[in-house]
């Protein structure tokens, strides 16, 4: 059988290890590198390959069989049974944030279950546990999705690391250069409101941010502060801009568009936040960012939403599971990945179509963090 070998070992990976051992295989499967009849190496032998134990080992080949990748016959193995071509189509997935932002894992889970992705594979690159080497991990993804011949790559952008902007443009022209198919999910890597020549499949952040904001200004607030991290992505500085439209709108004074821009972990950054801004509610980039502004401001004694309310935008799982429940605008995860594959099948059938952005809609929830309850003679945009 062909020779193949797994990558170095990854210690800062915050993936399972049976799913590790699962990529790895799969991957070799799909690129042809373990060919249709071949047989796998020994659980014993695999376990001493990847440095764990045999109950691992048969997690990882136990998906393989379940996807009709491998099948496992007593006294002689474990043996691939997928056909080395297929009219599938094999797509990459280059997400740096993977595991560490939540919205990601539903977004590929919601690709991997859509009915348009039966014929076709995905490969997982694995999380980043360091941050100051996701710049240097997500080329070494890219570049390994190339030597495996990927038909695409579905890339979030990086944000938060210094040199992001040029990293992200030689991860896109050394696809470009291969011929490789792009569709960007959640984001672009250009300046807002600039748009790159790719895909993108996401929530309409402007109106995320108008809508949210919009939401504070209709129930009483006076001065709305927005927060967000330094180095943040174009979603963010679209989310500024429907918060900027909702106080013109609703002839808040231009003096008033407070937008503040820290570590919503750091005290004085805080400190500066309610001495300088004075808000007396706070539109957060995100709601990691919002649940940190909350943390900030119960250390300084100010209570949430009696004397500040905060608002976010994702609805992460435990947004509704914090002492003061957060009111957020809802994004479908799910659905962005269904349509993420949808996007990358059309432009593979047609790639001289337009550039499109797919934006889909978001919900505000609504809860205590915002000091107010739904008004039912109050219909939200």
């Amino acid at each position: 059988m062909p020779e193949f070998r797994p990558d170095e070992a990854d210690t800062t990976s915050q993936t399972p290890k049976y799913r590790q051992v699962y990529e790895e295989l799969h991957s070799a499967i799909m690129t042809g590198s373990l060919q249709r009849g071949d047989r796998l190496p020994s659980e014993a032998e695999l376990g001493k390959r990847y440095n764990t134990s045999r109950i691992t080992i048969a997690k990882a080949v136990h998906e393989l069989q379940l996807q009709g990748l491998v099948s496992r016959r007593p006294g002689s193995g474990t043996h691939v049974i997928a056909p080395t071509t297929s009219r599938g189509h094999v797509f990459g997935l280059l997400i740096p944030d993977l595991g560490r932002t939540e919205i990601f894992e539903p977004i590929c889970h919601g690709m991997m279950r859509s009915p348009l992705a039966k014929p076709h594979s995905l490969l997982w690159g694995h999380s980043i546990g360091d941050i100051a080497q996701k710049e240097k991990e997500a080329e070494h993804l890219c570049h390994k999705y190339i030597s495996q011949k990927v038909s695409g790559v579905f890339f979030a952008p990086l944000e938060f690391t210094p040199e992001k902007d040029a990293v992200n443009r030689r991860i896109t022209s050394a696809l470009d250069r291969e011929g490789i198919q792009i569709v960007l999910l959640d984001r672009c890597y250009t300046a807002y409101p600039m748009r790159s020549k790719y895909d993108l499949v996401g929530i309409d952040n402007r109106r995320a941010g108008f809508v949210i904001t919009q939401h504070l200004l209709l129930h009483g607030a006076k001065r709305v502060a927005f927060v967000a991290k330094p180095l943040s992505a174009s979603t963010v500085v679209g989310r500024i801009a429907g918060y900027r439209e909702a106080l013109f709108a609703h002839g808040v004074h231009l003096q008033q568009d407070l937008v503040c821009r820290g570590d919503p972990e750091d005290p004085h950054f805080i400190q500066r936040l309610l001495k300088q801004c004075r808000p007396d509610a706070i539109v957060c980039a995100n709601d990691v960012t919002a649940i940190k502004v909350m943390e900030g401001l119960a250390s300084y004694g100010v209570r949430v939403p009696e004397e500040i309310r905060i608002v976010g935008v994702d609805d992460v799982k435990y947004a509704s599971l914090l002492p003061v429940p957060l009111t957020t605008q809802h994004q479908n995860c799910a659905e962005i990945g269904a349509m993420a594959i949808a996007t990358m099948l059309q432009r593979l059938e047609r790639p001289d179509q337009p550039t499109r952005d797919i934006l889909l809609q978001t919900k505000t929830v609504i809860r205590r963090s915002c000091g107010t309850h739904a008004n039912p003679n109050h219909k939200l945009i």
